[in-house]
């Protein structure tokens, strides 16, 4: 869906003309005017302030980079092509703008800062914050390249942001060693700037997967998730311009990072804290009602999250992406009520308006389809069949890369261009696993009890099968694997632990689902911790993460299992330090 932004040159800008634009500007006016288009930013106002920034985007670094931030969540909300190219072509004139306040330097003096960084205590105010603004947007960049899943997407994200982290290294260094930069009134926003980008940068590398870790350590960096928590959370209680930006930063590690790529154990308790004063002071922007709802959604409390997610819809037109981010949502709170009339409503809504990933939203309509009684289906006027047989097509390709999850969809699509199709045995419960959805529902032990059931008969269906096909053992090893998730969540651990069991017993012979047995085998290794073993829990892990490769969605089990063992920490170290994540 087209943004708004192509119509924010008809907006009237008072008091400006070419003088007055290209005059220079103290850095104090600078940072209040950005804090204005901020709040313009937080009340749904978004043309407006993109409007107030543009004028003096060419010759501010701070209106500058304002301005590439909000396109650069507006490419982080929908993974769009034009905005992701709209972000990366703003942050590139960004970059130019920065780079005219820098200290200048001579080709020598340049070649030698390659090896040897000049002091950023002996810099003028101004030009600090353009190290600052530079080291940030830079970082910027390297968070849409991080959108991509693959380990070459991170390895190049990492290596672009090595510059950004030898400059944020000299920024924290200055405020460290002078007292004399205190005495200016921009020191607070330089000071958050600083927090923002060293817990940015360390939080983001220790998410790493060690092997992807261990590249980057020999390339001179380092991920400290406590020091990078620790930054953000001073950034965020800050009185700067970016306070809200280590806020944000804060929010998606709790209430999505930690849930894809990771355990799914987010702090809801300090997201809430932290979102308090922004739901405060702006209780109807739309961003405050998103991730309201999404703290309710990682509590269980699926009806109330339903009835944020449709008041942040109704809180703005100007965004319609924000639309469909509540829609993915929407879709996912209801398919674990089993509500699939409910899901397929925003399944359907997403693949009519969303270009973010056309093939995962068509195959998501027909997954949820699948759950429904086939007469339900006719009424609808979809055709389960033709709806699968379009995902491979609708495939999208970043920097000639796959989506992992795309190519997962794909593949499970393909059993549909037989001319006797083997329907997926319940793929909207599987792709739910995908998604790490399971944690969630696990909050709630009725809804899981639900889901349990409906697992229960898809497996007495397998069971009764009178002419199994090539899929009907693979099928039977989903079901299992989801089964024992049901029961490790509902506290039935020796009955989970025979459903896993009975998976990795079936290994020479899946013949399609290679993802299959090593994310069994971490399941498993979930249920020793759960039962307090351990060594076992860690020997299991480490098995899964060194014994497996080139299977489906490989990179997101080794950040689950990055993830796992650093919760697990010294007891990692102590029976595997050679192998375990930094």
């Amino acid at each position: 869906m087209e943004t708004k932004d192509s119509s924010l040159n008809e907006v009237p800008l008072n008091h400006t003309n070419e003088d007055t634009i290209s005059a220079k500007m103290d850095l104090e006016t600078a940072v209040k005017e950005c804090s204005t288009a901020l709040e313009l930013f937080l009340n749904n106002r978004f043309a407006d302030a993109l409007a107030a920034l543009r004028p003096r985007k060419s010759h501010s670094m701070y209106h500058a980079m304002g301005y590439s931030s909000i396109l650069v969540m507006q490419a982080g909300m929908t993974f769009e092509p034009s905005d992701m190219d709209a972000a990366m072509t703003s942050l590139s004139e960004s970059l130019d703008i920065c780079q005219t306040f820098r200290r200048k330097t001579g080709i020598v003096e340049t070649l030698t800062s390659l090896w040897f960084r000049q002091p950023a205590d002996n810099l003028t105010e101004e030009e600090l914050h353009a190290e600052l603004c530079y080291a940030e947007v830079l970082l910027q960049k390297a968070a849409l390249t991080f959108l991509d899943e693959s380990i070459i997407g991170f390895i190049k994200g990492g290596m672009r942001i090595r510059n950004s982290y030898q400059i944020y290294k000299d920024c924290l260094a200055a405020v460290n060693v002078t007292n004399e930069v205190e005495k200016q009134k921009t020191f607070a926003h330089f000071k958050g700037g600083v927090n923002m980008g060293i817990g940015s940068f360390n939080l983001m590398l220790s998410l790493l997967p060690s092997k992807v870790l261990r590249l980057m350590e020999f390339l001179g960096f380092s991920g400290d998730r406590e020091l990078g928590l620790s930054q953000l959370r001073e950034g965020a209680a800050s009185n700067s311009l970016r306070s809200i930006l280590s806020t944000l930063t804060l929010l998606m590690f709790h209430l999505y990072i930690t849930v894809i790529l990771g355990t799914g154990e987010g702090d809801l308790a300090e997201a809430e804290t932290l979102l308090q004063p922004y739901t405060e002071r702006f209780p109807n922007g739309a961003l405050m009602l998103f991730y309201v709802a999404r703290i309710a959604l990682l509590k269980g409390n699926f009806t109330f999250a339903q009835e944020k997610y449709l008041a942040c819809i109704a809180a703005q037109e100007e965004w319609h992406q924000i639309h469909h981010l509540c829609y993915w949502e929407l879709m996912w709170a209801y398919s674990f009520e089993q509500n699939w009339n409910e899901a397929y409503r925003y399944a359907d809504l997403l693949c009519k308006e969303s270009k973010w990933s056309q093939a995962i939203y068509i195959f998501q309509k027909a997954a949820i389809l699948s759950m429904l009684p086939e007469e339900e289906v006719t009424k609808l006027g979809e055709n389960i069949v033709e709806l699968f047989r379009e995902v491979d097509g609708a495939r999208l390709r970043i920097a000639g890369k796959s989506i992992p999850t795309e190519k997962f969809a794909a593949k499970k699509a393909k059993r549909y261009f037989s001319s006797n199709p083997v329907n997926l045995v319940v793929p909207a419960l599987e792709m739910m696993y995908v998604w790490n959805g399971f944690t969630i529902l696990g909050k709630r032990p009725e809804l899981t009890e639900n889901i349990l059931n409906t697992l229960e008969k898809a497996e007495e269906q397998l069971r009764m099968d009178l002419d199994p096909s090539e899929y009907h053992l693979d099928d039977q090893c989903i079901v299992q694997l989801l089964k024992g998730l049901c029961l490790r969540h509902l506290g039935r651990l020796d009955q989970a632990e025979q459903c896993f069991n009975h998976v990795l017993a079936s290994e020479n012979n899946i013949k399609h689902e290679n993802y299959l047995v090593p994310f069994t085998m971490y399941e498993l290794g979930l249920l020793y911790k759960q039962k307090g073993d351990i060594q076992e829990a860690i020997a299991v892990i480490e098995k899964a993460k060194m014994n497996y490769k080139d299977y489906n969605m490989e990179s997101r089990l080794h950040f689950r299992i990055h993830a796992t063992l650093n919760t697990m920490g010294s007891f990692s170290a102590k029976l595997s330090p050679s192998r375990t994540p930094a």
